[in-house]
């Protein structure tokens, strides 16, 4: 369903065509669209020409990792199992460097979530696999596309690597796309359809994962006649926002998954726990403010804190922290608690999210759902500080 985005697979395959072809690194948060735009590139390079790999799926051991990119490869593969994981990686590397197409063209390797190679690290004589690993694709002949979720600690790898390397930073959709993917609304002008697109995207953030979890939930409620203020036909993405978010909602689970994924991907599992809640309970806070929160030092709240950053899960402007994404903020509010959310909290939550971000267009009787009775009494006052035209 998501949107093929055209300028920015044309720019990947300009760099793929460049002489010396350069190595996009495409990086984005959960649910972005890499691996999709991954899949619309292999299809157009041809299946003959480019191998997808999903590295997070397949890197257990080097030798099982070489075993199974050999399993699947369109190309050439020597025969004989090199002994060893060192042997392994070696000869994982020589493949992704020497492979030719059947016509003796240069290969085409699209490498998903290629960070986690660095799970051979942990098997001897393997100590900077990923430095090994960049290296020699920087002086290969062949053409890659990398991505991963990590945006910092891609950076961070790549930093004094070679120049052919390209980070692509994945942009949110756009309202046009959103608008794609919602499909026809049968809503009284086009001027409405165009207005409900800009609030799906403003309330996802352009996040494509979420873009078609909203779309789904809308289609699903103008089948069943809607369940807003205006009566059927009317599109409610902020009731449809909320029901994503309820316990067991598509969008409660996808969050659910990128907390604890990346999560577990830092150190200091439960003191980022501690953070994560309190930002969520305010964001913009200073080290020395989140520091007397969680009752630590400031230089024990510092580490914790470059940790959710190395994983993406916040980020500093102004040396002031706030969540990478802001829906999951929201999760977190949600779910984050002794006992499940119910239907008032959930659209108090959703409310105060959706509020600030609702493009002025038209009366907020029209665009704002109530979730499980009205908004409360907090956000009835806030209706007054914002203009709609």
């Amino acid at each position: 369903m998501l949107t093929p985005r055209s300028t920015l697979t044309r720019r990947i395959v300009a760099a793929l065509d460049a002489s010396p072809s350069r190595i996009p690194v495409l990086v984005g948060g959960c649910g972005s669209g890499r691996t999709t735009l991954l899949q619309q590139l292999r299809d157009r390079l041809g299946r003959t020409s480019a191998q997808s790999i999903d590295v997070e799926r397949t890197a257990t051991t080097p030798e099982r990792f070489l075993r199974a990119v050999a399993a699947t490869a369109p190309f050439p593969v020597s025969e004989g199992a090199p002994a060893g994981a060192r042997g392994a990686f070696d000869a994982t590397l020589a493949f992704f460097a020497r492979a030719r197409t059947a016509a003796g063209e240069p290969a085409t390797f699209l490498l998903d979530e290629f960070l986690e190679l660095r799970t051979f690290e942990s098997f001897p004589g393997l100590r900077r696999v990923l430095h090994e690993f960049v290296d020699s694709l920087a002086s290969s002949g062949n053409r890659f596309v990398l991505t991963s979720r990590y945006a910092a600690r891609t950076l961070r790898l790549l930093r004094d690597g070679s120049s052919r390397f390209e980070v692509i930073h994945v942009p949110p959709l756009t309202a046009e796309d959103t608008l794609d993917i919602l499909g026809p609304l049968p809503l009284p002008q086009a001027q409405d359809s165009e207005f409900v697109a800009r609030t799906v995207q403003a309330l996802t953030d352009g996040r494509p994962a979420y873009v078609e979890a909203l779309a789904e939930e809308l289609l699903a409620m103008r089948e069943h006649g809607g369940s807003s203020p205006g009566g059927p036909g009317v599109d409610d993405p902020i009731g449809a926002l909320a029901a994503l978010l309820a316990p067991g909602g598509r969008l409660a689970r996808q969050c659910g998954f990128s907390y604890e994924l990346r999560l577990h991907r830092a150190r200091g599992y439960g003191a980022l726990k501690a953070i994560l809640e309190i930002l969520a309970e305010e964001e913009g806070l200073t080290l020395t403010e989140i520091s007397h929160r969680l009752q630590r030092t400031p230089g024990s709240t510092k580490d914790y804190l470059s940790w959710l950053e190395d994983v993406d899960l916040v980020t500093s402007r102004q040396k002031r922290y706030s969540y990478t994404d802001p829906l999951l903020r929201v999760w977190v509010r949600l779910h984050c608690r002794a006992s499940a959310p119910s239907e008032d909290d959930l659209a108090r939550e959703v409310h105060r999210y959706a509020l600030p971000r609702l493009p002025q267009q038209r009366e907020p009787a029209l665009v704002m759902a109530t979730a499980g009775g009205g908004p409360s009494e907090e956000d009835r006052k806030a209706w007054g500080t914002i203009e709609i035209d």
